[in-house]
């Protein structure tokens, strides 16, 4: 998180404020899922859900565009494909 902050011309101060304040959220967001893990099998499943779909926009809507621009599409989208085949295929 430091790196593209420091080549983006920030402050010292501000890239360390801002990964301790990452950190504590970190913090924060481990301990509530510690907390709500334990109460069922269904709050895990659904959560995990959550996450696995939130990730999937992250990429859908922020990376593939991004490869495309880079590495004209075919390379990416290929990689992209066979990534989600494994996944589907290898789930267990």
């Amino acid at each position: 998180m430091a790196i593209p902050l420091k080549n983006g011309g920030m402050n010292k101060i501000k890239i360390i404020t801002y990964i301790i304040l990452s950190g504590i959220a970190t913090g924060i967001g481990a301990t509530i899922g510690a907390l709500v893990g334990n109460i069922s099998i269904e709050i895990i499943a659904i959560s995990l859900a959550f996450a696995g779909g939130a990730m999937l926009y992250v990429v859908s809507g922020e990376l593939i565009p991004e490869y495309n621009k880079l590495y004209n599409g075919r390379t990416s989208s290929l990689g992209i494909i066979l990534g989600f085949l494994l996944g589907i295929l290898f789930r267990n």
